[in-house]
């Protein structure tokens, strides 16, 4: 004799149907497709000021956070050496090198106007990737006779290496080459995240000069100086005034480690990020020869459609030179008059000519060419274990103590974790369902459903298991593909205990993909497929959830870590975590089993814990291998000792029943 569907079933049912006929379930699932730096892009309209600034505070966060940046480090007096003055008429020019880390330096020239009086603007002149750097002095680009005419100008100028380029020799333009495949790449350490500190620590420099104006800093530099531009303007509104040369694009995002940090361009993309320049002064500058061929129909509209939203359309401009990639006279002549009129009180906009200048010789300018270099600089290994080392006590000092601190801790490493996984713990009104398929084997049923969330155009498989005799509970098993044989029994014990069981298979997207291989900076652009899974069980559980009053999540094998990490962005009633014997104090074991970028300088299992409610927890199987001494601290300080539970060895599934039952 057939049986009633249990009530939970057909809640499960109805609302699956229901769902499935407002939206459509994708047929593939669009992860799966690979984004990287060549993929023509476009900028989402943003219809409402208030719109953009909510986009904008987020993608500021991303930025730091991919570059390694939020929280903020700690900044030390910068302790500037300027010497070597060479006094050239109009201006001079002198040599500078300051830590912008303990033993890390950054290097170059300063040019100030001898005659200006009072206080001065200042103009931070990062560079691209020219054989001589800031030092190149050619058609198509002259460091040296752009800071020098500035400083004719009235401004202080600083032009300043990339690292691994001139007078930043201790490290190389490979730092950390790794992008998302080496241990720095877990503590947020990389190459970009390094220049955009340098830049922050400039404005620093400039700042401590007294003859310098602080409401009149602004950023110019090409190509991948270009990218050094806008992203520094977009995290540091102390920049004033920009003009980022060659660089800001729809068709190329960036060809240089330097300019692919992970996670920097997930969901986004350079023409966006520039955009967060509004609504201060911007002028685009772009060429005919190269990747900005289509500013004046393509970036330059979408950029200007921002401004457009403060009604500042009139502090965005653009131009387009007839040559090859460069930041040649004639585009330096037309920032001249676009900042001239912004910073000089100057009525027109219009270029403004480049006066002739004799160059000095590279000797003059190197900083390092006649002085030994810093006794305490550190080499390319010595910085990453400085940096990683730094970032371990700052997490540690900043494990909250009260409650108080603990939502300084949710502003600082909550926004760290959650921006490392780029996940978001949807409301269950946003996860839809398709129409249920369902199977009846004895006095059990069994459903399957795809879930997506609306706009994402992601697939989660879900399989449920009503119970004969439920309790009203429910219980999310989560399993990796390679332990997907473990589930079955403990299935259908739980289902035999009266709980309804819903299971998901964690399956890998496209990082291992053949395809994945073909492009260079992946998690730059696409998230990682632990990340994607650690996502697949935020919206399983929001799915369950909006049906469910009691959720609890029992994770087998490697799934343990991953469930561990979700739960730092949602709730479960209980939980349960294999940890499977993953060693979380090495740094190598977590980038064998859980590779997110980012993920260690977030705090990764003691930051997930500690931004989730203090729910009951059990892991077990740690093998003493498994940290949970800061865990049971943070339940511990919270007064919530006793829902924290840890077994060095693997339980069974009657112990797991138990524990799943008890009070």
């Amino acid at each position: 004799m057939n049986k009633s569907p249990a009530p939970f079933l057909v809640l499960l049912i109805v609302i699956a149907v229901s769902l499935s006929g407002l939206a459509q379930i994708p047929a593939t699932d669009s992860r799966r497709e690979i984004r990287h730096l060549d993929l023509p892009y476009s900028l989402p309209e943003h219809k409402t000021k208030e719109a953009w600034l909510a986009r904008a505070a987020e993608l500021r966060k991303q930025i730091l956070v991919s570059s390694g940046l939020w929280p903020m480090p700690e900044k030390q007096p910068i302790k500037a050496t300027i010497f070597g003055k060479l006094d050239r008429g109009d201006h001079t020019i002198e040599k500078v090198f300051f830590e912008s880390y303990p033993g890390f330096y950054v290097t170059g020239n300063l040019y100030r106007p001898k005659t200006a009086t009072g206080k001065l603007p200042a103009v931070l002149c990062p560079h691209g990737h020219w054989a001589y750097g800031r030092l190149e002095n050619q058609p198509l680009h002259s460091g040296p006779a752009r800071a020098i005419s500035f400083a004719r100008q009235g401004y202080v100028a600083f032009a300043y290496d990339m690292v691994g380029y001139n007078d930043s020799a201790a490290i190389t333009h490979q730092f950390a080459n790794h992008n998302s495949t080496g241990v720095e790449a877990l503590w947020g350490v990389n190459l970009l995240g390094l220049q955009l500190w340098n830049s922050i620590r400039v404005v620093d420099f400039l700042l401590s000069l007294p003859e310098v104006d602080a409401e009149r800093i602004a950023c110019t530099g090409e190509s991948g100086g270009g990218t050094q531009t806008f992203l520094l303007a977009a995290v540091d509104e102390r920049i004033k005034l920009a003009a980022p040369v060659n660089m800001v694009s729809f068709i190329m995002q960036g060809g240089s480690l330097c300019e692919n940090a992970p996670n920097l361009r997930v969901d986004t993309n350079n023409v966006e990020l520039a955009a967060l320049m509004a609504p201060r002064p911007m002028m685009m500058v772009s060429a005919t020869g190269d990747w900005t061929k289509n500013t004046m129909t393509s970036e330059f509209p979408a950029v200007k459609s921002v401004y457009r939203l403060f009604g500042a359309e009139d502090k965005l401009t653009a131009i387009q030179i007839d040559a090859a990639h460069n930041y040649n006279q004639a585009s330096r002549e037309a920032v001249y008059g676009w900042f001239a009129h912004w910073f000089l009180n100057r009525v027109e906009t219009t270029p403004i000519k480049e006066r002739s200048a004799g160059i000095p010789s590279i000797p003059d300018l190197l900083v390092f060419a006649n002085r030994s270099r810093p006794a305490n600089e550190l080499n390319e290994p010595g910085l990453i274990r400085s940096l990683i080392e730094q970032r371990k006590r700052q997490l540690q000092s900043a494990l909250p103590k009260t409650a108080a601190e603990l939502e300084r801790f949710k502003e600082t490493f909550g926004v760290a974790f959650r921006f490392s996984l780029m996940a978001e713990s949807p409301k269950p009104e946003t996860v839809i369902a398709s129409a249920p398929e369902s199977q009846k084997n004895g006095n059990s049923t069994t459903i399957k459903l795809t879930l997506s969330r609306l706009g994402k155009n992601d697939r989660v498989e879900l399989t449920s298991l009503q119970s004969a005799k439920p309790n009203g509970k429910t219980v999310l098993i989560l399993v990796s593909a390679e332990d997907a044989n473990r589930r079955e029994e403990l299935t259908v014990s739980l289902s035999a205990a009266g709980y309804n069981v819903a299971t998901i298979t964690l399956q890998p997207q496209a990082q291992t993909s053949e395809q994945s291989k073909k492009y260079r900076y992946f998690t730059t652009y696409n998230r990682s497929d632990a990340a994607n899974q650690v996502q697949d069980i935020l919206t399983a559980v929001a799915y369950l959830k909006g049906k469910n009053s009691k959720l609890s999540v029992v994770a087998i094998g490697k799934a343990g870590g991953l469930a561990l990490l979700a739960r730092g962005l949602t709730a479960f009633d209980r939980t349960v975590v294999d940890a499977a014997q993953l060693d979380s104090a090495n740094d190598q074991a977590v980038l064998a089993q859980i590779p997110i970028p980012g993920i260690r300088r977030a705090g990764d299992f003691q930051t997930a814990v500690t931004l989730a409610p203090l729910t009951p927890m059990l892991i077990h199987n740690t093998g003493g291998k498994f940290r949970t001494d800061s865990m049971t601290e943070i339940y511990r300080r919270l007064g919530r000792a006793e829902d924290f539970k840890t077994s060095s060895s693997e339980l069974g599934k009657n112990d797991l029943l138990n524990w799943l039952s008890s009070n």
